[in-house]
């Protein structure tokens, strides 16, 4: 029997294409990458598993990120060495340079995942779902099972957290210049 037979969702979606997403977005939100790949291999078996349960095949990829995001806070709660999820964050280990990219555009990525694994969790998912995933707010606010209002604060303080500090680490030399026009 096809996996589509089983799990007629999965017609317009195969796999392959969905996991990376998830991946991504549990690395961003968790910082450790085989942590990462268990939090998204139990949400999809969590999403098979409840395949009844989606009402709409073209809402997917937001209820596969809601599971996901179950799972993080499941996640959490067994390991609860975490006393605030909003003020919990971690800082991303970078694997370095790929061959193919800049020495500086390393570096320039570099700085941005460390300001955004720097942010408080809750920033830092919707930052990645909206910046990231181009998910909208009511999309975010449905995955996180927030108000709209919650999602657009966050990400609100979370794009001002991330300019000020890359700002911050800019030398004086490579700030622009103001100048006084009369």
């Amino acid at each position: 029997m096809s996996t589509t037979m089983r799990w007629p969702w999965l017609h317009d979606h195969q796999p392959e294409t969905l996991r990376p997403r998830l991946l991504r977005l549990a690395c961003a939100w968790c910082g450790d990458r085989h942590l990462a790949e268990d939090l998204t291999q139990e949400a999809l078996a969590r999403a098979l598993r409840t395949s009844s349960t989606l009402r709409d095949p073209r809402a997917l990829e937001g209820w596969l990120m809601a599971i996901l995001n179950n799972v993080w806070r499941d996640h959490l709660r067994k390991n609860k060495g975490v006393e605030d999820i909003d003020d919990w964050a971690e800082t991303l280990v970078s694997d370095g340079p790929g061959p193919d990219a800049s020495l500086e555009d390393q570096q320039l990525v570099n700085e941005v995942r460390a300001v955004v694994a720097a942010l408080p969790l809750g920033q830092r998912q919707v930052l990645t779902l909206v910046d990231l995933e181009e998910r909208t707010y009511a999309e975010v606010a449905e995955i996180l099972a927030i108000p709209v209002g919650t999602v657009m604060s966050r990400l609100s303080r979370a794009r001002a957290a991330l300019k000020e500090k890359l700002l911050a680490r800019r030398p004086a030399a490579a700030a622009p210049a103001l100048r006084r026009v009369k």
